[in-house]
């Protein structure tokens, strides 16, 4: 199939730039250097030359550098095309072009809300000898918090214009056994929620690692001690497959990975087909001397298109009521699936502040997202919203989007629909991809909000299509519902992996609270383990635009009425962010996040279920004086994770917060400036 986008990226040459022409002699290959702009990172490529060749072409690799110290060995750069050797495998290099330029824009929603940075780049043209003469190109850039590639096939001077791609031959050669944290999948067709199993990266090769059967998804994290912490990702994906990582045979350090491409449902023996000119998605290497850095990397919005859309005011993030969380359960404390329940979430939501109510499964027939099914009038559940200022997301199955999507959009926006939960989608290959962006494309063109569950991780669509809020992919607090993977560690662990690929919709709030000794899986009113601190903290320090606030509304306040302690909190916190500031942690120990929207600053602080003492330095505020509301984990959490401390006090950029966080505790804080 064509691919959507044939586009070339344009490369912004610095005033003086020069053609490079390269006619490289057996004996001496060329080497290609391009360096971040604040020279730490340095990306080369070059050709090795093959064993028993005495021709011009070698093998394409590149290698990357940290202040001066490797990151990656020779890695190799080539494309497994159908009926043809490896386009890559034995190359001579022709021309480079330098380059540089710089990102500003704004995003909609997100960790941030503008993007200034500058980059520099190199465009490689490589072609083979003989009679075939295939030519290939790579795009580079370098910016200071990581570097990324990409292939582009031009048109071929000899052969086919379509392009069949069966496999990448790209190559991430850690230049140590790196502890890696890698998120094991089965296969490619799940939903990415699983946890992040921290072992060296030999522990994955095939030649007999403990992990060795699994496919490793993205993003991968790797701490190479000594030199770097760096993350694997992919961006900018629409006309290809989803990328994973294997660790395969061929050296016995086994601390090498190759990309694997999600295969065609029809034709698995290949991953993209295309016509030239085609261009692969970006592959992403973040790199930082602290994990908490590549939190704050910008790096996967940079390298995708532009905003596509002129309207983007309807565009809002908040925070949602939500019914299936808890079971339905309403006033009465019994499970209904009814419009008149339902309206009692909206009534939370309004008195709340909260702008939205989220319906979950069973308002529609099973086989058509256009029909009622009869418990829930969805009509009459948006005009009673709007009466009260909140309007109303809907669930959807992902099959009959697929089927039934202009149609199914269209009378949404009739209905007043304020967005969609989309399910199950559990596939990246090309056409699941595809999917993605047909879906972005046409709920905007009806003013209809996206969060995707059951789905893929995020690679930075939602700078080109903004009304994408958020997405699952992580292993949840649902998952408290059915056993004990969803915990404190998990928790800790999100924001140095699947965060750093984008938003993500976790769905916290649970005002249940126990201990790890404590805890008992259950459907209804179900139970969380870690503090009520914690999971207040959870609203900042892991972000998306589309906040659950997940309990029933009779679990937020007491006997008498009266708003359960720290439930202010979740009313004020917002759920976009103009910048963010990730302070301290380790994955699977800890991790403390500030972040500003407007003139106030948040922070959120977790543990795992080690109790810790950490003092925060206030330098991240601006000038002045701020009203700073702790609400901390008592004295007691340890025993009654429910029980929360909560207090205020005047600090200033200059101050030093101490905080106690119990096992499976955390803090948040709300930053007030003071006029």
């Amino acid at each position: 199939m064509p691919n959507r986008r044939n586009h070339s990226l344009p490369h912004i040459l610095a005033a003086g730039a020069f053609l490079f022409v390269l006619v490289p002699a057996p004996a001496q290959q060329p080497n290609l250097t391009l360096t971040s702009p604040n020279g730490d990172l340095i990306l080369h490529f070059t050709t090795r030359t093959i064993k028993g060749s005495s021709g011009p072409d070698g093998k394409l690799v590149y290698s990357l550098s940290f202040r001066n110290k490797p990151v990656l060995e020779d890695s190799a750069l080539a494309l497994d095309l159908e009926g043809a050797s490896p386009l890559g495998a034995a190359v001579h290099i022709t021309t480079s072009e330098p380059g540089q330029g710089t990102d500003d824009y704004a995003l909609t929603t997100g960790k941030t809300s503008k993007v200034h940075e500058d980059y520099k780049s190199l465009t490689l043209h490589a072609a083979e000898d003989g009679p075939a003469a295939r030519t290939l190109t790579i795009e580079a850039r370098a910016y200071n918090s990581g570097i990324a590639f990409r292939y582009a096939l031009p048109q071929q001077p000899r052969g086919p214009k379509e392009v069949r791609l069966r496999q990448e031959a790209t190559e991430f050669q850690l230049s140590t056994d790196a502890t890696t944290w890698a998120l094991a999948l089965p296969n490619y067709r799940s939903s990415y929620e699983s946890e992040y199993i921290q072992l060296p990266a030999s522990a994955f090769s095939n030649q007999g690692g403990v992990a060795s059967h699994f496919l490793l998804g993205l993003p991968l994290l790797a701490h190479e001690p000594g030199t770097a912490w760096i993350a694997i990702l992919e961006a900018d994906l629409e006309g290809n497959a989803g990328m994973y990582l294997t660790n395969p045979p061929g050296s016995w350090e086994g601390h090498g990975l190759t990309a694997r491409l999600s295969p065609q449902f029809e034709t698995p023996n290949l991953a993209t087909t295309a016509w030239t000119p085609w261009h692969s998605a970006w592959r992403v290497v973040m790199v930082a001397d602290n994990p908490n850095r590549l939190i704050e990397s910008n790096l996967l919005t940079n390298l995708n298109p532009p905003n596509a859309l002129k309207d983007t005011a309807w565009i809002q993030p908040g925070k949602a009521s939500w019914d299936w969380w808890n079971g339905d359960l309403g006033p009465d404390n019994k499970a209904a699936y009814t419009t008149e329940n339902m309206k009692y979430y909206i009534d939370f939501a309004a008195k709340s502040g909260f702008p939205y109510f989220m319906l979950d499964a069973g308002w529609s027939a099973i086989d058509d997202v256009t029909k009622l099914r009869g418990p829930v009038d969805v009509p009459e559940l948006v005009r009673y919203a709007a009466t009260k200022k909140v309007k109303v997301w809907i669930w959807l199955y992902s099959t009959s989007v697929m089927r039934q999507m202009k149609e199914a959009f269209a009378l949404y926006e009739k209905w007043g629909v304020a967005g969609v939960k989309i399910d199950f989608i559990n596939r990246d290959d090309q056409q699941g991809i595809q999917f993605y962006y047909d879906v972005g494309r046409e709920a905007a063109a009806h003013h209809i909000m996206v969060d995707f569950h059951g789905a893929s991780k995020p690679w930075g669509i939602e700078r080109t299509f903004p009304n994408v809020l958020s997405y699952e992919s992580v292993l949840g607090m649902e998952q408290s519902k059915a056993g004990r993977r969803d915990n404190p560690v998990t928790r800790t662990t999100f924001p140095f992996t699947r965060m750093l690929a984008g938003p993500l919709d976790y769905t916290a709030g649970s005002f249940h609270n126990s201990t790890e000794d404590s805890f008992v899986a259950r459907m209804k009113e179900p139970m969380v383990m870690g503090t009520r601190a914690s999971q207040l903290a959870l609203y900042v320090v892991l972000q998306t635009p589309f906040q659950m606030v997940s309990d029933s509304p009779q679990s937020y306040v007491d006997a008498s009425g009266k708003a359960e302690p720290g439930f202010q909190f979740l009313r004020d916190v917002p759920a976009a962010w103009d910048e963010t500031r990730s302070l301290a942690g380790s994955p699977g120990e800890f991790s403390t996040i500030a972040r500003r929207s407007g003139q106030d600053w948040y922070l959120g602080s977790i543990t795992n279920w080690t109790a810790r003492d950490i003092q925060i330095s206030l330098a991240f505020l601006g000038k002045g004086s701020y009203e700073a509301e702790i609400y901390a984990d008592a004295s007691d959490a340890v025993t009654q994770p429910g029980h929360i401390a909560i207090n205020s006090k005047s600090v200033e950029s200059s101050d030093t917060l101490t905080l106690h966080l119990a096992p499976g505790g955390g803090a948040a804080i709300h930053f007030k400036l003071m006029h």
